[in-house]
C-alpha cells in the first residue's frame, strides 16, 4: 500500500507540469525580492524626495500608545514600544510593487503573444505554400491541378 503511494507521488512529482510549476514559482519569489527591492531602495527614494522627503516606510499612524506615549520617531520605535500602529506607508511601497509587478507580467504576456502571433502567421504562410494549387475546370466545374491542360474528369482540352 505505502509503495503503491509513493510510486503514485513519484509519478506525479516527475510530470514535467510540475517541475515547471516549480521552477516558476522558485523565479516569482526571487522575482519578488527584486521587486522589492526595486520599489524600496530605487523608486520610492526619488519619490520621497520629491514629496518632501517622506520615508513612505515609515508612515503610521498610532491607533494605541505602547509602553510608552507617543509620539515616536519611526515605526520600529512604535512597534519596539509596543504600540498598535496602522501601516499605510508599508502599504503604499506593497501596492507600488504589485504595479511594477503587474506591469512586468503584461509587458512578458505581450511579448509572448506577439512572438505566438509571428509563429502562427509563419506556419499559415508555410501550410499555404505547402497546400496544393487547383483551378476549376471550365467544363465540368470540378477541381483539378493548376498545372493541367487536359482535365482527367472530363478530358476537355484546358487554355493556359
Amino acid at each position: 500500500m505505502l509503495k503503491n503511494f509513493v510510486n503514485e507521488f513519484k509519478k506525479f512529482a516527475m510530470r514535467g507540469n510540475v517541475i515547471d510549476m516549480a521552477v516558476g514559482i522558485i523565479i516569482g519569489a526571487a522575482f519578488g525580492k527584486i521587486v522589492d527591492s526595486l520599489v524600496k531602495d530605487v523608486i520610492m527614494p526619488p519619490i520621497g524626495l520629491l514629496l518632501g522627503k517622506v520615508d513612505f516606510s515609515n508612515l503610521y499612524l498610532v491607533l494605541k500608545s505602547g509602553a510608552t506615549e507617543a509620539p515616536y520617531n519611526s515605526l520600529a520605535a512604535a512597534q519596539a514600544a509596543g504600540a498598535v500602529t496602522l501601516n499605510y506607508g508599508l502599504f503604499i511601497n506593497a501596492v507600488i510593487s504589485f504595479v511594477i509587478v503587474a506591469f512586468a507580467v503584461f509587458i512578458l504576456i505581450k511579448g509572448i503573444n506577439n512572438l505566438q502571433a509571428k509563429i502562427d502567421k509563419k506556419e499559415a504562410q508555410d501550410a499555404a505554400k505547402a497546400a496544393p494549387k487547383t483551378k476549376t475546370c471550365p467544363y465540368c466545374c470540378s477541381e483539378i491541378p493548376e498545372a493541367a491542360v487536359k482535365c482527367p474528369n472530363c478530358t476537355s482540352d484546358l487554355k493556359k
